[in-house]
């Protein structure tokens, strides 16, 4: 009997497989007896906060639990949603029109250019850039165009840097403040410029806020709709995940532009019944607790960053210390690729980090690093990168590869 062997072309254009490649590192170093320290996924190791557990588990006690649940999203959870986003940005939402529940940012984000773009069509993502922009594209047959994101500009997008042909043939461009990877931020004038670009060009602005309560030193990053006009051109993706330790029950919600959400939600009542209804309970019980006695995380993470920041410091390498987010975006030693560092550095400390260039062509020279771990096993971590970094090895790679380019 022959075998069948099917796989589509859509899968080749999905771009990186790297985070299924360093899954692979990590599982060979183990059979090598190397204990890992997993730095590579942003997955929270913290659980949801008790009451939320506790919320979860009443209702899924609930027979009535078990229906499908609609795509949409409960009134109860959207009309919390636009309690909150009032209490945290001062925008008012329709419940009814302007809010989609979903199961995490990524369903949507992966989804979007399915609901409003045909093939052919392009799209603005930025570089670098969380992966499941462009995987959201190519299932779409959209092309993909690069916003640069550049150290010397802060990590924002020079708007005016894009050609008038670009914005003649992209539908909408995302941005993602907090960013990830870069773990920077934006404040109200740079989505002012944005939403005033998006106007201008008759292009949709899709912001990734998934990380807007994981800001450090107090800071609290701003919603893209605070713009005045801002629901004609907009819409902002948010994510329970992170920000509520809740990654493993899948919800987020999108808001903003009311025709936009109207043909994502048209496009996800195909191919799916929506969020579990005791799960939206939980976002109940967490955007509740948010707005009455906020367990914030971003001080958790904060404390994270400053411990691990130190550390890989006080072992001679210099990272950048991130303004938010769960990430650092840290820089190579000079001469190496950053898959062959992040490689290299798993195979000799058990370390594991993602490739930058696994985030866009502009991501090569860095990796990134997950706070998903307590304190002292970062302090760990730092003291077997310090050993890695001042090893022979690392050293004499870079000094061949730096004299081999004849920079010195």
């Amino acid at each position: 009997m022959t075998r069948l062997s099917l796989r589509s072309q859509r899968l080749d254009r999905l771009g990186s497989a790297i985070f299924a490649e360093v899954a692979g590192w990590k599982r060979e170093a183990r059979e090598r007896g190397i204990e890992v320290i997993s730095l590579d996924i942003g997955s929270p190791d913290q659980p949801p906060a008790e009451n939320i557990r506790e919320a979860l588990a009443a209702a899924a006690m609930k027979p009535d639990s078990y229906s499908y649940p609609g795509t949409e999203g409960t009134f109860g959870f959207r009309r919390k949603v636009a309690e909150w986003f009032k209490y945290r940005f001062n925008v008012e939402l329709d419940p009814d029109r302007e809010i989609v529940s979903l199961m995490g940012t990524q369903d949507g984000l992966g989804h979007l250019a399915l609901a409003i773009t045909d093939p052919g069509d392009a799209a603005l993502l930025p570089d670098p850039g969380y992966p499941v922009y462009g995987a959201g594209l190519a299932v779409a047959g959209v092309e993909a165009i690069p916003l640069p994101l550049d150290a010397a500009n802060g990590y924002l997008p020079d708007f005016e840097a894009v050609s008038e042909a670009v914005w003649r043939r992209v539908k909408f461009m995302i941005l993602n403040y907090p960013s990830n990877p870069l773990s920077v931020t934006a404040d109200l004038a740079f989505f002012e410029r944005a939403v005033h670009a998006a106007r201008k060009h008759g292009v949709l602005l899709v912001h990734d806020n998934a990380y807007s309560e994981m800001a450090f030193e107090g800071a609290k990053p701003p919603s893209v709709l605070e713009v005045p006009g801002a629901f004609d051109v907009a819409i902002e993706f948010h994510s329970l995940s992170k920000s509520f330790h809740m990654a493993g029950t899948r919800i987020g919600f999108a808001v903003g532009n009311r025709d936009i959400l109207a043909s994502l939600r048209a496009l996800k009542n195909q191919i799916d019944f929506g969020v579990f209804l005791a799960t939206q309970e939980a976002g109940i019980a967490a955007l509740e607790q948010d707005m009455t006695a906020p367990r914030p995380v971003a001080a958790l993470y904060e404390r994270r960053r400053d411990a691990f920041v130190g550390a890989l410091r006080s072992y001679g390498w210099n990272v950048p210390s991130p303004a938010a987010t769960m990430f650092l975006w840290a820089p190579v030693p000079a001469g190496w690729t950053s898959r062959k560092f992040s490689q290299a550095l798993l195979e000799s400390t058990g370390v594991a980090t993602i490739p930058g260039n696994a985030f866009g062509e502009r991501g090569e020279g860095y990796v990134r690093l997950a706070l998903v771990e307590p304190e002292e096993r970062l302090r760990e971590a730092a003291r077997r990168v310090g050993e890695f970094m001042r090893s022979e090895d690392v050293n004499n790679f870079s000094r061949h590869a730096v004299e081999k380019s004849g920079l010195e």
